[in-house]
C-alpha cells in the first residue's frame, strides 16, 4: 500500500513516515500544498494523510482539487484546526476521516488501517484465501492458527496480491504500491520476490501465478482444491 504524507513539520513527518514504513507501507513525503497538489495529480496513492496549514497552498484546496479530478484515494486530515466548522468543511470536501493534533499514535495507526481496508473493499480485518489468513490489524499471515514469517517487502507484495486474490495485479501497479520516490524496485527484483513467495506459500496450498506480459495473481494449487 502506498501513502502520501503531506506535513510541513519535518520532525512529525519523519516520525510518522518511519512508523508507517516500519509497518511495511511505501511512504512519500511532501511539505507544501503546491507539491502535494502536483504529486497527487501525477501519482497513484491508496491513502493521503493531509495537513491543512500548509505553505503555498492550503490543505483544503489540495483536497478540493483532488476530488475535482475524481481522485479516489482515501484522505485522512491530520491538523490542529479542530473546530466543528473546519471538520465539517473537510468532510464535505471529500475527506474520509479527521484526526486532531496532538493525537495518540495507536489511534493514528488504527485509522490508517481502517481507511486502507475500505480502499481495498474489505469489511473485516481478517481475510482468508484457501488455508491462509491475513490479519490487516496486525499485518500478519497465518495458516491453521500458526504464523507465517515473511520479510517486510515480500509481506507488502503478498498483502497486495491477497487483497485482490484471483485477480491479476499489473507489474506497474505492484511497483507503484510498494515503492516511494526514493526507492528503486526493478522488474527483476519483483520476480525475485515472487519466486521467494512461491516457495513460502507452497506448503499452504497457495502460489503466485504469472499472467505473462501483464503481472501476477494469487491462486490455489491443485493439491489445495
Amino acid at each position: 500500500m502506498r501513502i502520501l504524507l503531506v506535513e510541513d513539520n519535518k520532525a512529525l513527518a519523519e516520525g510518522l513516515s518511519a512508523l508507517l514504513r516500519g509497518s511495511g507501507y511505501a511512504v512519500d513525503i511532501v511539505r507544501d500544498g503546491a507539491s502535494a497538489h502536483a504529486v497527487a495529480a501525477a501519482e497513484n496513492f491508496d491513502l493521503v494523510i493531509l495537513d491543512l496549514n500548509l505553505p503555498e497552498m492550503d490543505g483544503l484546496e489540495v483536497l478540493r482539487a483532488m476530488r475535482a479530478r475524481q481522485n479516489r484515494a482515501a484522505v485522512l486530515i491530520l491538523t490542529a484546526r479542530g473546530s466543528p466548522e473546519e471538520r465539517v468543511k473537510g468532510l464535505d470536501l471529500g475527506a474520509d476521516d479527521y484526526l486532531i493534533k496532538p493525537f495518540d499514535i495507536g489511534e493514528f495507526e488504527a485509522r490508517v488501517r481502517v481507511l486502507l481496508r475500505r480502499q481495498a473493499g474489505l469489511r473485516s480485518s481478517v481475510v482468508s484465501y484457501g488455508n491462509v489468513s491475513l490479519d490487516l490489524t496486525a499485518r500478519s499471515f497465518s495458516a491453521g492458527g500458526m504464523p507465517i514469517e515473511i520479510p517486510a517487502r515480500e509481506l507488502g507484495l503478498l498483502e497486495l496480491l491477497f487483497m485482490r486474490a484471483g485477480k491479476v495485479v499489473a507489474k506497474d501497479a505492484i511497483v507503484q504500491s510498494l515503492t516511494g520516490f526514493d526507492d528503486d524496485l526493478s522488474a527483476n527484483a519483483i520476480e525475485q520476490y515472487v519466486s521467494r513467495l512461491r516457495k513460502r506459500l507452497a506448503p499452504y496450498g497457495l502460489t503466485v501465478r504469472t499472467a505473462r506480459g501483464i503481472g501476477y495473481y494469487l491462486d490455489k494449487t491443485a493439491s489445495a482444491e
